[in-house]
Formats: C-alpha cells, sequence, structure tokens
C-alpha cells in the first residue's frame, strides 16, 4: 500500500501563489507517475499536471506557464507550485502516484480556493 499526505492548500487571493506538496509513504518498490488533478464544484475532475520518474512533465492547456510540478524522489514527493492564480483555478487538488504491483494511489484532497 501507498499513502499519500498532502499539505499546502488554503485560501489566496488573485495574482497570488501557493505551492502543494503530497509525500508518499509506505512499502513503495518504485513509483512512476506523479502528480495532479483538480475538481471544481459541478466539474468533472481535470489532470493539472504529471511528472514522471526522468522529470518530464506535461501539463493542462489552462495552467500552463503558470504552474510548475517538480518532485524529489528521494523524498517521494511531488509539488505543484501555482502562481497567478485565477478564480477558476478554485477546486479540490488531488495528487496521485503510479507504482508497480500497486496501481494508483490518491491524496485525500486539498482545497483550493482563490478570491477575485
Amino acid at each position: 500500500q501507498v499513502q499519500l499526505v498532502e499539505s499546502g492548500g488554503g485560501l489566496v487571493q488573485a495574482g497570488g501563489s501557493l505551492r502543494l506538496s503530497c509525500a508518499a509513504s509506505g512499502i513503495i518498490f518504485r513509483i512512476n507517475d506523479m502528480g495532479w488533478y483538480r475538481q471544481a464544484p459541478g466539474k468533472q475532475r481535470e489532470l493539472v499536471a504529471v511528472i514522471n520518474s526522468g522529470g518530464g512533465t506535461n501539463y493542462a492547456d489552462s495552467v500552463k506557464g503558470r504552474f510548475t510540478i517538480s518532485r524529489d524522489n528521494g523524498k517521494n514527493t511531488v509539488y505543484l507550485e501555482m502562481n497567478s492564480l485565477k478564480p477558476e483555478d478554485t477546486a479540490v487538488y488531488y495528487c496521485y502516484a503510479d507504482s508497480p504491483f500497486v496501481g494508483r494511489s490518491w491524496g485525500q484532497g486539498t482545497q483550493v480556493t482563490v478570491s477575485s
């Protein structure tokens, strides 16, 4: 089992910044992709950013140039640096990690609220 614990959400004004963290623990053989989804009220969950074990990244068009995903493989932790936040970024953000034999594990979610 892999457990993911998120931190760093909160309330911020438009134009501000937040940094989310997600630490994996448990019996970890290897973690391949790690990433972040988000879900706003009344909307489907959408992929925000993903990073593979080699550091390759991919972003949703809506966050390109504003968000940066990174990871520390030694700490099994993924980060999401969010800058120039907009009210439409308001959502619950969920991290995930893909591991052999375990599959996909999810964090509990952290609320990000951007006020206008």
